[in-house]
């Protein structure tokens, strides 16, 4: 299926053969990362000792973002391409839905000051992980839910709190969860986005969100 999403360009909601996909590029879209502008930490590392790293993949990358920044205990954030093929690809190619990837945040945070329940009861509340390759009027490849986790402790609490939420949603008449588990290391490279979508919507602050919640809590004996 072909649809026209917010900027004007085709959107198919059919994943891309890793033999059909872009062949992207050695060198790095973002060569050169700045600090976090809200933060004021790095966004690539090295952060302090206990940091952990959640990738999350819930739409528009820029709202997602934004989520999380205000987060006490997030150390910090960045957006960029995940679960794809194509190494190192542009804004431009992964909306064409030929490379495989996932629009996703970082989250570096310190899991003595914030709980992976906590992160997760976010991303369950903050969209709507039933509708597939899209999130509200956001249509493509690249706006799919998913949660790439990189420690055990991480991937207990992501299945845990899917089966929670996605039971929830079940009684209250949603379709299944679509939402794309899937350990970092299985998921591939985090390629970080270009400059401009770093903390996109604190440079522009009246920029473009998209939170298509389902409206549902997530429960809060099960958080």
């Amino acid at each position: 299926m072909i649809f026209e999403n917010l900027f004007g360009s085709s959107a198919t909601t059919t994943m891309v053969a890793p033999e059909e996909a872009l062949p992207g590029r050695e060198a790095p879209v973002l060569p050169a990362p700045r600090p976090h502008t809200v933060l004021g930490t790095s966004i690539t590392g090295p952060w302090p000792e206990g940091t952990r790293v959640l990738y999350l993949a819930m739409g528009c990358f820029w709202g997602a973002e934004e989520i999380y920044w205000q987060v006490p205990g997030v150390v910090s954030t960045a957006v960029g391409y995940m679960g794809g093929t194509t190494p190192n690809p542009t804004y431009e190619e992964v909306c064409t839905a030929r490379t495989g990837h996932a629009e996703t945040t970082l989250v570096a945070y310190d899991p003595a000051r914030v709980s992976e329940a906590e992160l997760l009861r976010l991303f369950w509340e903050r969209h709507d992980p039933t509708q597939g390759f899209r999130q509200g009027n956001d249509v493509g490849t690249q706006y799919r839910s998913a949660v790439y986790w990189t420690t055990p402790e991480q991937e207990t609490v992501v299945r845990e709190t899917a089966q929670v939420y996605g039971t929830v949603l079940e009684d209250k008449g949603y379709d299944p969860v679509t939402t794309e588990l899937r350990p970092a290391a299985a998921a591939g490279p985090f390629y970080y986005a270009e400059d401009y979508h770093q903390q996109y919507l604190d440079k522009n602050p009246h920029g473009y969100r998209c939170h298509a919640t389902t409206g549902v809590p997530y429960p809060a004996d099960a958080a």
